[in-house]
């Protein structure tokens, strides 16, 4: 048998795809069953060893190399970037989604771009003001009238250079394969319709892939397109715990050291100076309201371990 290194860039029905480290070619193969028998699940992104038979069957994934980081949601190894997708409208935009997203990725080192889609359908600016101030890159795009496309289309081939893995993640609907289409008709991923009872979308990615992004006829990066999602469950999974959670609202950092009390929660308190910032407008109100929601859920929940498909917890 021979060794090769490569990054897992698909997965379905238990075969993977594997792309070699030297990216000439794409081998199909099962995980070995030593990792049913652990805790370590393989994921999409995962840097790993094959050992590569003579015939296809003894073609297996052996060893997972170490992650620099893993999510959850989206269920991702080894990420650098995350495009964190909303729509200005249609669905309506949930804020609460785009910061519980910033501080998943946040926690977990990975570089955050918040991109609105559907300018052509509502003007994002009252949304894209609240992120810039907070320092961070923000785009906003229209699909249909190509606005805004040019410019993020620029940013990324920029960034995805050596290697870097990106990912475009949000709830259903917000228009991110679309989105990528625009950016790399290559690609030709299915898009869907969105419900105009609820304005909620239709899952038309229902699995994470990874693909080779190419400028001027060289490789230079990867980019995920992921599945959409309705919530993100903060009681039944762990992203992160309560002492995590203060460092990830990074605007915050300014204001918390003037508090009175050494133990302010920065919730409530009527001489917390965060709690005074939002008052003064110096610190945007949905953003403290997600950091209050996520602190009452982590200071009562529970740890648990997600242990298998079937959406089955351990309590820890």
């Amino acid at each position: 048998m021979s060794l090769k290194k490569g990054k897992v860039v698909k997965g379905l029905g238990g075969l993977y795809e594997v792309l070699t480290e030297d990216r000439s070619e794409r081998i199909v193969c099962r995980a070995k069953g030593v990792f049913r028998h652990t805790d370590l699940k393989l994921l999409i992104g995962d840097n790993v060893e094959i050992e590569q038979g003579e015939i296809a069957d003894q073609t297996v994934i052996s060893k997972i190399l170490p992650r620099k980081n893993q999510l959850i949601r989206p269920p991702l190894a080894n990420l650098d970037m995350l495009f964190v997708v909303v729509a200005a409208a249609y669905p309506s935009p949930a804020l609460s989604t785009i910061d519980k997203l910033i501080a998943i990725a946040e926690y977990n080192g990975i570089e955050v771009i918040p991109v609105f889609t559907k300018k052509d359908l509502c003007e994002s600016k009252q949304y894209e003001e609240i992120y810039k101030k907070i320092g961070y890159d923000v785009f906003s795009v229209s699909s249909v009238t190509g606005e805004g496309i040019s410019e993020l289309e620029s940013f990324i081939e920029k960034k995805l250079t050596n290697g870097i893995c990106a990912a475009f993640a949000g709830a259903s609907g917000v228009g991110k394969s679309t989105l990528l289409n625009s950016l790399f008709p290559d690609l030709s991923l299915e898009t869907g319709d969105i419900s105009q009872k609820i304005e909620r979308g239709k899952h038309t990615t229902r699995h994470v892939e990874i693909f080779e992004v190419n400028e001027k006829g060289g490789s230079c990066g990867f980019l995920a397109d992921t599945p959409g999602f309705s919530l993100l469950d903060f009681v039944h999974f762990d992203f992160f715990t309560l002492d995590d959670l203060l460092p990830l609202f990074k605007e915050f950092s300014r204001y918390t050291g003037d508090c009175r009390y050494s133990d302010c929660t920065h919730t409530k308190e009527s001489e917390c100076a965060v709690v005074q910032a939002v008052a003064r407008g110096e610190v945007e109100k949905s953003r403290h309201e997600c950091y209050c929601e996520l602190y009452d859920i982590l200071k009562k929940k529970k740890s648990y371990s997600y242990i298998d498909k079937a959406d089955k917890f351990t309590k820890k």
